[in-house]
């Protein structure tokens, strides 16, 4: 299916590896001009390698090698994409880390170090992408949240920030719909990935992960980053014009929530 977005401007974040990665490999596949951003410089030039590769024209991919957990660092992402597309029309907020144990054993720094990593890459490159996007008559904000902001679970201090960024999500649909800016959450489930946490996971404990797998997903396996990346490409188009201020689940029935 053609989504219509082709030409169009995007960037993901942390797109190096995992679920960042899925999104960027869709998004490449209809045809966008893709900016991906990550820290780690060996691993995000291989990505992008791969993605010109993808793509069938080398001058569609940039690559940021930046912090995000820095003002400065978003900034950068954001300049360098319209000075080489000349427009922002997708941004795809995909970074996701926390630390952190019980209530007790998780100092402020933990706390602050989620926030940092997470939530704030997201405001400031929404606060930032804002300006283009309305220049341009309109643009797509995604953030990659998780079911576990949507209910109980996981890590605490992931909890918090992912669930915040659902309610960020929200409150930017509602803000920027007169400037024809469409803002929606989307939620994985358990995705597996090399290097991911599930992969670690379910090297380190096969059976264990399998009992959680028998137990948990009733599609009896762990997600794909891909899964993910197309529902992604799907809500940046506009074949979703209708759809906004939305959390999507893509987790296979993993999570209990009726809304």
């Amino acid at each position: 299916m053609d989504l219509g977005i082709k030409g169009k401007s995007a960037i993901v974040c942390a797109a190096s590896k995992g679920l960042g990665r899925g999104c960027a490999w869709s998004l490449a596949r209809e045809g966008v001009n893709l900016t991906i951003c990550a820290r780690g410089e060996e691993r995000l030039a291989a990505a992008a390698d791969e993605l010109r590769r993808l793509a069938g024209d080398p001058g569609r991919v940039l690559s940021v090698a930046a912090d995000l957990a820095r003002a400065e660092g978003v900034a950068a992402l954001i300049g360098r994409t319209v000075e080489t597309f000349g427009r922002l029309d997708i941004l795809v907020n995909s970074v996701g880390f926390a630390r952190g144990a019980g209530i007790e054993a998780t100092p402020d720094a933990e706390w602050q170090e989620a926030l940092d990593q997470t939530l704030f890459p997201a405001i400031r490159a929404s606060r930032l992408a804002v300006p283009h996007m309305r220049a341009a008559g309109g643009g797509v904000i995604l953030m990659i949240a998780s079911i576990w902001g949507r209910e109980s679970g996981g890590r605490m201090t992931y909890n918090a920030v992912k669930a915040a960024e659902i309610s960020l999500a929200k409150a930017l649909a509602q803000q920027l719909a007169r400037d024809n800016i469409r803002v929606n959450s989307v939620a994985p489930g358990s995705i597996l990935f090399p290097g991911g946490s599930w992969h670690k996971r379910q090297q380190d404990d096969p059976e264990f992960i399998a009992d959680m797998i028998r137990r948990e997903l009733p599609f009896g396996r762990l997600g794909r980053a891909d899964e993910v990346g197309d529902v992604v490409a799907f809500l940046a188009s506009p074949k979703a014009s209708w759809v906004s201020g939305a959390c999507v689940p893509v987790d296979g029935c993993q999570s209990r929530s009726n809304i």
